[in-house]
């Protein structure tokens, strides 16, 4: 163990709290994961599986809070609201929706920009010399535009990828189609992105990361998370568990969507909902395309994974208890088949989860208020591709050492600013 060590505990299981577990025990510390249900139980097994680093533009954009009462009402839109929940959700909807400027784009793409640019080989450190580095491998990313005026009316989106420093080829669906011939006439226009990566079994990833962890000496405890201890000074001492008290000299929060009660009991009062999103997954697909493909009509990535074809998307707003919605799912179906026409499956599985969003679409990394406590949650779409290096900076701060980027627009204590 390292000389300024002690016991380290993470709550959550997902990529971004087992990356944190992985670097802090390369660095030294002993270090037990606690998390309810065990890795990757939530929206690090059901997400699109794409290392999105091309994913610095904010859902905020300009214009977004006119559009949206009217996207609400159309059955063919990926944004879904369960309207029970709206009184609830309404002081945080309108807060979000707030930050749908020029200025605060340009703030969130570039932090997002430092954060997720190197995402492959950040994936590949992490995983290097474990059986989980089978599933990382190299892709482009793709978006498909049904016609040409669709690209043109996204101008905006790509000018602020190009300003972060994003490289891109525009070129015509019947070009990428001889690349990938699986698209045929879908696209009039297809965007490039080159230097992506895709994980080809998110959940499987995760696990065996957990799996090395916990081969390598670190303790994964499942336990439902109730209570954080604190000294009259605000120093933590302790997790108190369904399994008991455990004592801590430090923690780290990660439990995504489910990290607001924890945070506050550490002094953070975060503007957070859950985004809810879904997959659908086609199993022994008839086609495989060979790059994630997000189609823009819908807001949904197809990508391929082991044995399965995985299409993954849709907003919805509904809170961390209703089950799923069947329109969501509906609607990727035919999505799916609007892209896809010959497409046939021996099976389709669904899966519906929690993206934590926070009101300026940044998540939160660093130091929380309360000594020996640090925040490593609010990643909204970027969990998987930001989780890797999220858990290296968390792991510099514990050991004391500088971080090789700005981490102030990611700074847990910003909106009590």
């Amino acid at each position: 163990m390292a000389e300024t060590g002690g016991r380290i505990l993470v709550a959550g299981a997902g990529i971004v709290g087992i990356s944190c577990a992985i670097w802090l025990q390369r660095a030294g510390y002993a270090v037990t994961v606690v998390d309810r249900e065990g890795p990757a139980a939530g929206a690090s097994e059901g997400n699109a599986g794409l290392l999105a680093a091309a994913a610095v533009v904010p859902v905020t954009v300009p214009g977004l809070a006119r559009k949206a009462p009217r996207m609400l009402l159309d059955p063919e839109s990926p944004l879904f609201l369960r309207w029970t929940a709206l009184p609830r959700l309404a002081p945080f909807l309108l807060r979000y929706l707030k930050h749908g400027t020029d200025g605060h784009v340009a703030h969130a793409s570039a932090a997002l920009a430092t954060l997720l640019h190197d995402t492959v080989a950040q994936h590949r450190a992490l995983a290097e010399d474990t059986p989980a580095a089978a599933y990382i491998h190299d892709a482009d990313y793709c978006v498909g535009y049904a016609r040409a005026a669709d690209f043109d009316a996204d101008a905006y989106a790509w000018r602020v990828r190009a300003r972060a420093g994003m490289r891109y080829e525009v070129m015509t669906g019947a070009a990428y189609a001889r690349i990938d011939p699986v698209w045929g006439d879908t696209f009039e226009t297809v965007v490039r992105c080159p230097g992506h990566g895709r994980i080809s079994d998110p959940g499987a990833y995760v696990r065996a990361l957990a799996q090395q962890f916990e081969d390598r000496g670190g303790t994964l405890l499942r336990a439902d998370l109730r209570d954080v201890e604190r000294t009259a000074e605000g120093d933590v001492t302790a997790l108190v568990t369904s399994e008991g008290r455990l004592a801590a000299d430090r923690i780290v929060l990660a439990l995504g969507a489910w990290s607001g009660p924890l945070a506050a009991r550490l002094g953070l009062h975060v503007p957070m909902e859950s985004e809810r999103g879904y997959h659908l997954e086609f199993w022994d697909p008839s086609e495989m395309p060979l790059n994630p493909m997000m189609v823009a009509a819908g807001k949904f990535v197809l990508t391929p994974m082991e044995g399965r074809l995985r299409a993954a998307g849709v907003v919805e707003y509904g809170g961390l208890r209703a089950g799923p919605s069947p329109a969501p799912l509906a609607l990727l179906r035919r999505q799916v088949r609007r892209a896809l026409p010959g497409l046939t499956a021996t099976r389709e599985t669904t899966w519906m989860g929690h993206r934590p969003v926070t009101a300026d679409s940044l998540p939160l990394i660093g130091p929380a208020a309360a000594d020996g406590a640090y925040c490593a949650f609010g990643h909204q779409h970027v969990g998987l591709t930001a989780g890797p290096k999220t858990g290296r900076l968390i792991a510099d701060m514990v050991r004391g050492a500088a971080p090789n980027l700005d981490l102030a627009p990611f700074a847990p204590d910003r909106f009590a600013r």
